[in-house]
């Protein structure tokens, strides 16, 4: 089946929904589900966003920008993680906790304003990682209709920059606490930590990346194209006296560059999925 095929069996599923709200980060995925099921559904389309200390605010930022911009109905809510028990302990299954207590809230705020169905990104490439999140979704048969019509990251990101979306090729993103390995707390002191070391090196320029936290250590990974600029002693300084600042002792950068649920891979394969 070709893209445009994908496109269209992708309108219908969500025409059948008769009215939907999109859980919506702003990112590549939600942004591009938000204004197709907006194009389709008109006004029975509202975006339901959550802002805690994982969702740094220039994301909210552009969320709200975005949603101002194409005249969609956008409730903004708190759900704030480490109010969950258990959650700070950064368990294996995290994700799940974190999911579970959002879609919960986002479906009390679709029920009152007679929305029938919640619907959010998830693509098909999600399914090749190890995403306990996606079980939430599941047992509150919450719609994953870019799932539905077969639609990987790629396509997405063509069909995103068909329909003059600024995010077709926006970084990806996944929540803050993604950056602690598991069983290392989180805490908002740590969050912050990471929210400003990764807000600075976007301000330098570079585009993809990831500061990961190993306790008094950061573990920094950009995409391949940028490690060339690393060459710089400059700015290798400015970062090591920037991350010293933010209270990192030490700061080093990952060799294999950015990658996709790289804390996964201390899991064994039987979590992950991977042979």
């Amino acid at each position: 089946m070709n893209i445009q095929q994908k496109y269209e069996n992708l309108k219908k599923y969500i025409l059948s929904l008769e009215s939907v709200s999109v859980a919506f980060s702003g990112g590549v995925d939600s942004t591009f589900l938000l204004k197709v099921a907006n194009s389709v559904l008109k006004d029975k389309v509202i975006a339901i966003t959550t802002k805690s200390q994982s969702f740094p605010k220039r994301e909210l930022n552009q969320a709200i920008e975005f949603c101002r911009k194409e005249n969609i109905k956008h409730i903004i809510c708190s759900s704030e993680e480490l109010t969950i028990e258990g959650f700070y302990k950064n368990p294996k299954n995290r994700c799940y906790l974190c999911k579970k207590e959002l879609f919960t809230k986002i479906l009390k705020l679709a029920k009152i304003n007679n929305i029938k169905h919640i619907v959010e990104g998830s693509n098909i490439d999600d399914i090749s990682d190890y995403r306990p999140g996606l079980k939430a979704i599941e047992e509150l048969n919450i719609k994953s209709p870019l799932k539905f019509a077969n639609l990987n990251k790629i396509e997405i990101r063509s069909l995103s920059k068909e329909l003059n979306l600024k995010s077709w090729d926006k970084p990806s993103f996944a929540c803050l606490s993604s950056r602690f390995p598991y069983g290392e707390y989180i805490t908002p002191k740590r969050l912050n930590m990471i929210d400003k070391a990764e807000q600075f090196l976007l301000d330098k320029g570079f585009k993809q990346v990831r500061v990961r936290y190993h306790n008094n250590l950061a573990r920094i990974e950009i995409d391949e194209s940028s490690f060339e600029v690393f060459n710089n002693k400059n700015l290798r300084e400015e970062i090591y006296n920037k991350f010293k600042v933010l209270g990192f002792t030490y700061i080093s950068i990952d060799i294999l560059g950015y990658r996709t649920g790289s804390m996964n891979e201390t899991l064994v394969p039987e979590l992950t999925g991977n042979r």
